[in-house]
Parts: structure tokens; C-alpha cells; sequence
């Protein structure tokens, strides 16, 4: 619903619910997110985590609300009179028909800008690297002295000299003053982070001031001061302000305290803790110590048992080597006896199964004699048959036929000729005689 609606039906008559909600549509189609600034009055934390207060000028106030979805994110806590700066939805409240600002976010009056320069150095840094792990490195356990950059009449000199003191009174502290607030305080902060590496003194150095607003903590955001802790050859502990504060050098630094006194407490042990362990462990060392002891007389308690005279030990060396040699003389007697008993037993063996060597000798001249006459017999007939053999062979030799008149004959090629058909007019033949040989050639051929 629009004012042009409502101007247009001048006859209609509106609820105030109607009427409110035009207005509220109106505000918030008109007026989109807007800064404002101004004084907090009766602000009100309700039990729902909601704050209510009035924003006021000079001239003029407004109420605001803001709901506890949006103020759980505030680093700060609003009081009455805190002039702030708020980016809020102007509306209406229609159950009242109040004119009021829905908050969404808050930040202390005159700070925007330097928010602003915060966030743009923080990215530029952070982009550099300058806030990774990897470069930070970890402090001494146990310094051999501590170096402090701050103000001398600082309250947090005061916190951190007074924890040092009472968790290691024996490590020095070098002081290296400066201003830690006001015209060119970064600077001079920046000067004596390069002093203390300079001079080479201290193995650990602390940046610290006490808690304050963002204008009294601004030295410890400006770019100067974190490149002095970037390029400090010193690990650097960061202890500014309260828990809640967050500096550039914070970021930069190798450890971030939530305040001064756990800066100190972060630079050095307890000695009071580390006491306690070094009785723990001396006392284990006395435990460990008594036992090797007694296990080192167990020992040589063993030893001694064991460790015998060298004329003793000659003596018991020469007893068992006569020990040796009777065992060895009764062994080759034995070994001696028991081979005779074995010989007697064999040889009673021997002639309870073999016979006389007369009878031995008559055995050997008999089968010499048979095999004499076996062999005698063999050869006999042997030549009986081998005469026999000869007498066939002389009947079958062909030479035998050839002395009676005949000839044998063969062609070129050794094959003897039985029939004239074999061969052929001008066939060379070799014709064989019971005396010699002669070699003819086929002139004429005929058969039977």
C-alpha cells in the first residue's frame, strides 16, 4: 500500500494496523541502509540478548534496536553516552507505531576511517605473506634475556617486569623505551624494535602496552611498526592490550598474547613449575643411579664368584687333563680287548663252518681236473665241427666247379650272366676260368 493509494481513496477509512503498515512499506522502499551518527541514551540490554537505546544529536533522537543475531558480533560493548556510528534500515515499529532504526551494524563514532585503514593494511600484509605460520618462529624455552619494548610509565611495563620476576627471577631485562601512544609513537616503537636487534643482547623481545581505545592502540597498527617485527632477527612476543584488542603487530608478530602480563608469561617458564620438574627428574636420576649401582655390585659380585687364582686354574686345568688321559688309556684298552674278543669270535666261526686245507686242496685239484677235461672235450668238438663246416664249404666253392671245365661270367657291371637275353650285341663281358680271367665282347646272341 502507497500514500498515492491512500490519497486516492479519501472515502476509505484505514485501521491503524492499515495505516502503520503503509507507513513502515513507505519508510523502507524510500530509505534504504544509511550511516548514522549519534549519542547513545537509555540503552537497554534486555534478557533476550536484544539492545534498545535511543540515538541522539543536538537537535533530534531516534530509537534503535538491534537484535542479538547482530550484536553477538561486536568487538565492543554500547553505554549511554558512547557516540557511535550505526548502518541501519530506517522503519516502523507497528504495534507502536514508533519510528525507529533496525541496526545492522555499529562501530565507534570518528572510527570509521581508521576501520577502514585497519582492514586495507591487514589485507596488504596478508597478501605479502607476513601473517603465515611458516615464517613465525618459536621462542626460547628458556632465554638468557628478554628485551621490552614500551613505555617506562606504562602500567604494563609495571605487569610484565613484576610476572617475569615472579616466574624467573634470574633471566635480565632490557628496557627499550618509547612512546607507546600519540604523534609519531609508531615510529619510535619501529626505532627501538631495530635498536634491541642491533644491539643483539636479547634472544626474546616483547611489544606491549596496556589496554585502550582504537585511537590509544593505533601506533601498533600502523605499517611501520609490523615491518620493524617482520624484519626482526628476534622472535617477537605481541602483547597489546586487553583480550579482546587485535593490532596489525599482532598479526605479524611470532606470538600473540591476549595481554601484557601472558605476553611475559608466554616469554619464560615457570619457575616455580620447572623446579618442580627438575626435583621429579633428579629424583628419578637418584632412583636410576641406586639401581645401576646395585645391579654393578650384583655384577661384580658374579665376577668374583667366577675369577679363580691362575695357579688354581693351572691345577684344575691340569687335573682334568689327567682326567683326559685315563679316560683315553682305559678307552684304547677296552677298544684293544674288544677287538681280540671280536677276532676270537670270528675266527671260532671260521672254523666251525669251513673246512681243512687238505680237503680245500683235494677240492681245488678235482675242479681243476674237470675243467681241464671240459675244456679238452669243448675244443674236441669244436674242431669236429669246424671240419665239418670246411668239408661243406669245399662242396660249395665255386672254384671247385671251374676246375672241371666251366667259366663264369659278368657283365660291365659285376653281375654274373645266366641267360644270353641279358645281354646286348656289343656287351663287354669279363669271363671268369678256374685259372685267371679274360674279357670279351657280344658279337651274336642267341637263345635255346
Amino acid at each position: 500500500m502507497s500514500l498515492g493509494l491512500v490519497a486516492n481513496e479519501k472515502s476509505r477509512v484505514f485501521s491503524v494496523r492499515e495505516l502503520n503498515f503503509a507507513a513502515k512499506q513507505l519508510l523502507e522502499n524510500g530509505l534504504p541502509l544509511l550511516w548514522v551518527r549519534g549519542e547513545i541514551s537509555n540503552f537497554v540490554h534486555a534478557s533476550s540478548g536484544h539492545w534498545y537505546f535511543s540515538l541522539k544529536d543536538e537537535a533530534a533522537q531516534v530509537r534503535c534496536v538491534m537484535f542479538r543475531h547482530k550484536s553477538q558480533y561486536l568487538d565492543f560493548k554500547p553505554a549511554n553516552g558512547m557516540r557511535v556510528e550505526v548502518l541501519a534500515l530506517p522503519t516502523l515499529y507497528e504495534a507502536r507505531g514508533d519510528f525507529q532504526l533496525g541496526l545492522e551494524k555499529m562501530r565507534p563514532a570518528g572510527l570509521g576511517a581508521l576501520y577502514e585503514a585497519f582492514e586495507k593494511l591487514k589485507r596488504k600484509l596478508e597478501q605479502e605473506g607476513l601473517f603465515e605460520e611458516g615464517r613465525k618462529r618459536a621462542l626460547p624455552y628458556l632465554p638468557r634475556q628478554i628485551g621490552i619494548v614500551t613505555s617506562p610509565q606504562a602500567a604494563a611495563l609495571r605487569d610484565v617486569l613484576r610476572t617475569l620476576a615472579n616466574r624467573m627471577p634470574g633471566i635480565p631485562v632490557v628496557l627499550y623505551p618509547t612512546p607507546v601512544q600519540g604523534e609519531g609513537a609508531g615510529q619510535k616503537i619501529a626505532a627501538a624494535i631495530r635498536a634491541a636487534n642491533g644491539r643483539g643482547e636479547c634472544d626474546t623481545l616483547i611489544v606491549c602496552r596496556g589496554g585502550g581505545s582504537i585511537e590509544d592502540l593505533w601506533a601498533f597498527n600502523e605499517e611501520v611498526v609490523a615491518r620493524a617485527i617482520a624484519a626482526s632477527r628476534i622472535p617477537v612476543v605481541s602483547g597489546v592490550g586487553h583480550e579482546t584488542d587485535f593490532t596489525i603487530a599482532d598479526f605479524v608478530a611470532d606470538l600473540r598474547a591476549a595481554t601484557p602480563t601472558a605476553a611475559a608469561q608466554a616469554a619464560v617458564p615457570d619457575g616455580a613449575e620447572l623446579g618442580q620438574r627438575l626435583q621429579h627428574s633428579a629424583r628419578r636420576l637418584a632412583r636410576a643411579s641406586l639401581r645401576r649401582f646395585e645391579q654393578a655390585m650384583q655384577q661384580l659380585d658374579y665376577l668374583q664368584r667366577r675369577l679363580v687364582h691362575p695357579a688354581q686354574r693351572m691345577q684344575q686345568q691340569r687335573q682334568h687333563l689327567e682326567q683326559l688321559q685315563q679316560r683315553l688309556r682305559h678307552a684304547h684298552a677296552y677298544s684293544v680287548q674288544h677287538q681280540q674278543w671280536r677276532w676270537q669270535a670270528l675266527r671260532q666261526r671260521l672254523r666251525a663252518v669251513s673246512p681243512g686245507v687238505a680237503e680245500l686242496q683235494m677240492r681245488h685239484a678235482g675242479y681243476a681236473r674237470r675243467l681241464h677235461e671240459v675244456m679238452a672235450h669243448n675244443l674236441e668238438r669244436h674242431a669236429l665241427h669246424l671240419t665239418t663246416l670246411q668239408q661243406h664249404l669245399q662242396h660249395l666253392d665255386p672254384r671247385q666247379v671251374l676246375a672241371r671245365g666251366y667259366s663264369m661270367v659278368r657283365d660291365e657291371r659285376g653281375k654274373i650272366v645266366v641267360d644270353s637275353a641279358q645281354v646286348a650285341l656289343g656287351t663287354r663281358l669279363d669271363v671268369t676260368f678256374a685259372q685267371g680271367w679274360a674279357r670279351t665282347e657280344v658279337k651274336e646272341t642267341g637263345g635255346n
